[in-house]
């Protein structure tokens, strides 16, 4: 299977976020979990907080940031996801929704813009 260039910017957006949270000393507890309602790129755990995490990348040079394609409707299926998580896990934490935002300038070089409670 051939991955597009857009598939390959997203997967590695995702890599470079799930490192950057481990840094940041959060646990992630999955990622890509799927459900018929959507997608949760990652979902991982702070101080007992639980967060649902959006990645979005891009190429630099777009006339929009990466989290402004997080629209209400995207927002919508990734809370509708987020419980059923929660239901499964039979967790009850404190939730937040965030957003990390990477944007490459090449290769090597990116910026990355963790928003939490985004949502």
């Amino acid at each position: 299977m051939k991955f597009t260039q857009t598939q390959k910017i997203g997967s590695y957006g995702e890599v470079l976020a799930a490192r950057h949270l481990r840094v940041k000393g959060y646990e992630i507890l999955s990622a890509n979990f799927r459900t018929s309602a959507g997608e949760i790129d990652i979902i991982a755990e702070i101080d007992g907080i639980i967060c649902f995490v959006e990645v979005k990348s891009r190429q630099a040079g777009q006339m929009f940031s990466p989290g402004e394609a997080v629209d209400i409707d995207k927002e919508n299926r990734i809370k509708i996801t987020a419980s059923h998580f929660l239901a499964k896990e039979k967790i009850n934490n404190d939730i937040r929704f965030d957003i990390i935002e990477v944007v490459f300038e090449n290769d090597r070089k990116f910026s990355l813009n963790h928003i939490e409670g985004a949502f």
